[in-house]
């Protein structure tokens, strides 16, 4: 328990301190003066307490819950004793693990997140991975990993291969819109704006956008809420926009659409979407402005030519395979291929979302990666195609697997909130968001500082970078690009286990196109033939 205390920020654990004096100051001064004056001394403390609380800018609990959030942080420091001999391990919280939330807050606060001890991790437990390494390895000079998309394009960008997930004005405050692209700015990431739109805030320190387009158009709509060129071009062509996705399914809750309720639509909401205030705002489950494969291909370049030649990809979760073979079909058959794709496992989402569909609707992200990327190798537009992902990507392991996977690059949504200060909730979708994240409320929101907490998503950035740099040398390669399949292992029982080149899905260059399909996995024997360029269905 001392070396817990110890432990803790010297702000903190000043605070901490003179409230345990204050307590002893109040006691004896009831066993020397009195009730009244022992009373009088404790209520002073208090307020100057709260006074301290209110003022400071650190902790956005404390100011939201001044006194009273000093609770928190005592518990939380004297929960891991009761816990270790009584209750649970760091690793056994959902959806993500107390262990996995304490990294992101060192790393975010620039503080060091070295573990003592061992490894915590049941390494004999089935389904327990781990990075070969060799005996030569590398030195690398920068952490500063980057992937070029859309090199074929007049305005390529060369994208950090660590970014922000999609979340929207609306959902998040308007302070840690601009705190994520402030961070953003500072660690030169890219920040995707979530289908909510270009929001002012999003304008303020600058920070590179991916601007999202979702079945709602929001900020390129007309009036009947169809797409618009003419606003799409004036928002696309700002140079602050690097890339443009077009939102097929999020993972989340992929192929249902939602609403945003009238007495949450603001006027600064209504603004970034171009829609009335104080009216129920709809997200269709679909797009009009196409309804085939052939047609999606046709509107990416039409996007492409609106917003001056930058990168033009699409997010999917990926749902019917056959779905997603038609979208290839007619990469094949218009000669169009997207810049990136991105692909949203179905585990994660910072949206909320009914229980059924964050539970049960859309693929994984393991198998949704691997099957976009079997498939753009077997029709050999892999070359062609960057592929991002995101999903419950946390640490450099997390970034180190997806690349293993597939993956180009890795987004990450909920990491970046905690680097926010979320302490995980998960009240996002009722507005009494503790910290001031996902809040429109204003006194909640000014918890939120925006400064300090911008420095924290660059910290939280740069040091996972860095610690993923250590993975790559440790591996003895050059770049991330370089991690394959081969560089994983997977216990698969307690006396085997395999590389996971062995165990995942892969496909020969090219092989998807001759159409001899006996050698090819089921997913692609099946429903491979099913597929049409110029329909979704079969």
């Amino acid at each position: 328990m001392v070396s817990r205390l110890s432990s803790l920020a010297p702000q903190r654990f000043a605070t901490l301190a003179v409230c345990a004096l204050g307590l002893l100051a109040s006691a004896i001064s009831w066993f020397w003066l009195g009730t009244g004056l022992a009373a009088g001394l404790l209520f002073a403390l208090l307020v100057a307490v709260g006074i301290h609380d209110v003022v400071q800018t650190r902790h956005a609990i404390l100011r939201n819950y001044p006194v009273i959030g000093h609770l928190r942080f005592l518990f939380e420091y004297v929960r891991p004793e009761v816990r270790q001999y009584f209750i649970e391990s760091d690793s056994e919280a959902a959806p993500f693990s107390r262990a996995q939330r304490s990294l992101v807050y060192q790393r975010a606060k620039g503080e060091p997140d070295n573990r003592p001890f061992g490894t915590q991790l049941d390494v004999g437990q089935r389904g327990y991975e781990w990075i070969n390494h060799s005996m030569m390895p590398t030195h690398l000079a920068s952490s500063d990993f980057r992937v070029t998309i859309g090199e074929e394009r007049p305005q390529p960008y060369e994208a950090s291969i660590f970014n922000l997930s999609a979340m929207s004005f609306g959902s998040l405050s308007a302070n840690a819109i601009m705190a994520l692209n402030k961070g953003a700015k500072l660690g030169h990431f890219a920040h995707d704006t979530g289908e909510g739109s270009i929001s002012s805030y999003h304008r303020v320190h600058g920070g590179d956008l991916i601007w999202e387009i979702g079945s709602g158009y929001f900020g390129c709509r007309d009036e009947q809420g169809r797409f618009c060129p003419e606003r799409f071009a004036a928002n696309a062509r700002d140079p602050q926009v690097k890339m443009i996705e077009i939102k097929l399914s999020q993972g989340a809750k992929p192929g249902h659409g939602g609403i945003l309720p009238a007495p949450k639509v603001t006027l600064e909401i209504a603004a970034a979407r171009g829609v009335a205030p104080w009216v129920d705002c709809i997200s269709p489950s679909a797009h009009s402005a196409f309804s085939t494969p052939v047609g999606m291909m046709e509107f990416i370049v039409k996007l492409r030519e609106l917003s001056g030649g930058k990168p033009v990809g699409f997010k999917l979760c990926i749902g019917h395979p056959w779905e997603w073979f038609g979208l290839v079909k007619a990469m094949l058959a218009t000669g169009v291929t997207p810049d990136f794709i991105v692909v949203d496992g179905a585990e994660g989402g910072t949206g909320a979302a009914p229980l059924e569909f964050s539970d049960h609707v859309g693929a994984p992200l393991q198998e949704g990666l691997l099957l976009v990327h079997n498939t753009l190798v077997g029709t050999g537009l892999r070359s062609r195609i960057k592929i991002g992902c995101a999903g419950k990507v946390i640490t450099a392991f997390d970034i180190v697997r997806m690349m293993a996977l597939g993956g180009d690059w890795c987004n990450a949504g909920r990491g970046f909130m905690m680097a926010l200060g979320c302490i995980q909730a998960q009240t996002c979708h009722t507005g009494m968001c503790p910290t001031g994240v996902t809040t429109q409320d204003p006194l909640r929101e000014r918890a939120l500082v925006v400064p300090d907490k911008a420095e924290r998503v660059f910290n939280f950035h740069r040091s996972t970078l860095i610690a993923l740099k250590d993975l790559v040398q440790a591996a003895g390669l050059e770049h991330p690009r370089g991690i394959t399949a081969h560089h994983i292992v997977r216990r698969i029982s307690d006396t085997e286990v395999r590389l996971l080149s062995n165990l995942v899905m892969q496909v020969e260059p090219g092989s998807l196109l001759s159409g001899k399909l006996e050698n090819q996995h089921n997913v692609f024997k099946l429903y491979w033939p099913l597929a049409k360029a110029e329909r979704f269905g079969v």
